[in-house]
């Protein structure tokens, strides 16, 4: 074999490598069917009434770039949700967005939001919720649009672990973990 040879075939290779990663042992590679069996993670229930939240959210090096507590509030008329959100950010930055939610039948959803680019979709498939959507960032952040792959997962004791990756041409640039926790009435001064 010639020396080019060699060297498609070291390029095919690693072609074949890269893409068996990300089907298989990266955060794309999981499909709302691998949650299928377990409790059933219904947004309407779970995302019902007041909501905390914390997280923290991992720039392109994989350092800590801004931590941040949030309220939600969520309500639902038959299958359509509004979820208002309030974020306070560690820089003393607040951010306010609401999303528009509506469950299909099928387990299906469509997102939208003003910041949101278009309609975002997912689905529910029991104890995992997906979301893809395109959102657009504050032109004080630089007025990015980057395209988000949200996964949310719910825990025995009713929170919920979400895990975000904020991706721009394909490339991934920050990377979100958050907790999301129904509010008990008595606890939130009801």
């Amino acid at each position: 074999m010639s020396f080019m040879t060699y060297i498609l075939i070291g390029a095919a290779l690693t072609g074949v490598a890269v893409i068996a990663k990300s089907r298989y042992m990266s955060f794309w590679a999981q499909k709302s069917e691998d949650y299928a069996d377990g409790p059933v993670f219904d947004i309407r229930e779970r995302f019902n009434g007041p909501i905390a939240c914390e997280g923290v959210i991992y720039g392109p090096t994989g350092k800590v770039s801004s931590r941040f507590v949030a309220d939600f509030d969520a309500s639902w008329n038959g299958n359509v949700g509004t979820m208002k959100e309030k974020f306070h950010y560690d820089s003393g930055q607040v951010q306010h967005r609401e999303w528009t939610l509506t469950l299909g039948n099928d387990g299906r959803i469509k997102a939208e939001a003003p910041d949101v680019v278009g309609t975002g979709t997912g689905a529910q498939k029991g104890s995992a919720v997906l979301l893809n959507y395109r959102i657009k960032l504050t032109e004080e952040a630089g007025g990015h649009a980057l395209d988000v792959t949200d996964w949310m997962y719910l825990m025995s004791n009713g929170s919920i672990m979400n895990r975000s990756q904020f991706r721009k041409f394909g490339i991934k640039v920050a990377e979100l973990v958050a907790t999301m926790r129904p509010i008990d009435k008595a606890y939130a001064g009801e």
